[in-house]
């Protein structure tokens, strides 16, 4: 069983549960962060003191408060993590069943389980835990469905900073000159035009604003 686990969660009455858990499983050694900047720095210190975290379980949403924080959210933290210590693993234990969210987290390669908090969530962690140990992957009812939807709608890299740019008032010039800028293709207004014209018929949206809206609301931008 894992050694040594990095928990990065805010909410007190969820970590207690945690605690249960982790407790029940005997791992010897548990850390909780309740800042995604404080995990950040523990796992920097466990991995340059030698003994580097086996686990992390980690929320993906955290609460702003008075304290400045650089990483704000899980995927970022996870991402941050994935990157400086590879051989991590990833455990996302979330209420977020969001479609988008999750497919692009296990789509990332960056996670090896994603538990759904509720009511059989503790039990479900459990079970995460204990196979992503012998090198399986696990991943709640929830969002397992969610990963299976047929019908699920997503927009490329490319979408997603053209809506992104018109979303903060930039106008279809200044999108074109960004574009050339930072090398993305296609740059052309009369391609940036087009693509807003398909992008409104797919989501049947009358206006730019309408579609911006739209895209929020389904959480895909």
């Amino acid at each position: 069983m894992f050694k040594k686990i990095l928990v990065a969660e805010d909410i007190d009455s969820i970590n207690q549960g945690l605690s249960s858990v982790l407790r029940a499983l005997d791992i010897p050694e548990v850390c909780h962060a309740t800042y995604c900047d404080d995990a950040l720095l523990k796992a920097r210190k466990a991995a340059y003191d030698g003994s580097p975290f086996d686990l992390l379980i980690c929320d993906l949403s955290f609460k702003p408060d008075h304290r400045v924080q650089h990483i704000t959210s899980g995927q970022e933290l996870i991402a941050v993590l994935s990157r400086e210590f590879p051989e991590l693993k990833v455990i996302v234990y979330s209420i977020e069943d969001h479609p988008q969210t999750v497919r692009a987290l296990w789509n990332s390669g960056k996670i090896k389980a994603y538990v759904c908090k509720g009511r059989n969530g503790l039990s479900d962690l459990e079970q995460a835990i204990r196979r992503v140990y012998v090198g399986e992957s696990y991943l709640s009812d929830r969002v397992e469905e969610a990963l299976k939807g047929k019908n699920f709608l997503t927009l490329r890299s490319y979408e997603v900073t053209l809506l992104t740019h018109l979303a903060n008032g930039y106008t279809q010039e200044q999108i074109e000159k960004s574009f050339k800028e930072n090398g993305i293709s296609p740059s052309s207004r009369s391609s940036i035009e087009k693509r807003l014209k398909e992008l409104k018929e797919d989501f049947n949206a009358n206006t730019t604003v309408h579609l911006i809206t739209i895209l929020k609301d389904l959480r895909l931008l």
